[in-house]
């Protein structure tokens, strides 16, 4: 992670406009402070992209965000939907600052896996950027052409230092199911943050006790080890790549005062 954040600060150094990309589903917690000080600090002009807009069932509550975050474009990489617009305002945010570079250099910043690549894909219109549903799949700097007045930067998405919330990461999504140290723990804190989203999902019933649900999940998915005993550690990586991949989605009506909490 240290060698990612080198490549994150050489292209807030280099990069003319940046884009900081918030995951729409949890607009709060995929807020990365530590980048956004970073670029405020430089005076340069940040745009905030909420991403996966197509993932979020009340677009009215997300829309509350344009209040907080300004400027600020909603996309959907999935539907090419904003994609217009952003590429509008890169160009505006560009001329305000009196920027004539051509192309612009656009720095896309982010915590992992907010959808980056493929943000920049949908931008360019081809599949320049590596993607990966894996979190920590851009390695480097990679740069790709949006048109002949833009040329994206892509970076490896990083953790703030100080961050150690692994839960709040696997629910985010910055650290992929297959490294979750609790997976258990982690779903758990996802069915108190997005109540009955999981069991809408899998069709088993809302209870209070999350455990048994998840035992519940498992015995449905026939996901058991031997004498039909549920394997609670891979039904809960499954949980997690399910929501993690944009399966399981949820109505964001938690607010921006929403704060992260672990389960008891």
């Amino acid at each position: 992670m240290p060698n990612f954040w080198r490549v994150v600060n050489r292209v807030i150094q280099e990069a003319e406009v940046l884009l900081i990309l918030l995951d729409a589903r949890m607009v709060i917690e995929s807020r990365n402070k530590e980048i956004e000080d970073k670029v405020k600090k430089l005076e340069k002009p940040l745009i905030y992209v909420i991403t996966k807009a197509d993932l979020v069932e009340d677009k009215k509550e997300v829309e509350k965000y344009k209040k907080e975050f300004q400027p600020c474009v909603f996309v959907s990489a999935i539907k090419y939907h904003g994609t217009t617009i952003l590429r509008e305002k890169i160009l505006i945010e560009a001329k305000r600052h009196n920027i004539e570079t051509v192309p612009i250099n656009v720095g896309v910043l982010g915590y992992p896996n907010v959808g980056k690549s493929s943000l920049i894909n949908a931008m360019s219109g081809r599949g320049t950027a590596s993607t990966s549903m894996m979190s920590g799949h851009t390695k480097g700097v990679q740069k790709i052409k949006g048109d002949n007045r833009i040329m994206f930067l892509d970076t490896p998405g990083v953790i703030p230092y100080k961050e150690k919330e692994s839960q709040k990461h696997s629910v985010i999504g910055s650290v992929d199911f297959t490294k979750v140290k609790d997976p258990d723990m982690a779903v758990m804190s996802l069915m108190e943050q997005f109540p009955g989203k999981v069991e809408e999902y899998y069709k088993v019933k809302v209870r209070k006790n999350f455990e048994a649900v998840i035992e519940e999940i498992a015995i449905k998915r026939s996901i058991v080890k031997k004498g039909n005993i549920p394997d609670i550690d891979r039904v809960s990586r499954t949980i997690l790549k399910d929501w993690q991949t944009g399966r399981i989605t949820q109505q964001p009506d938690l607010g921006p005062g929403w704060i992260f909490k672990a389960p008891k």
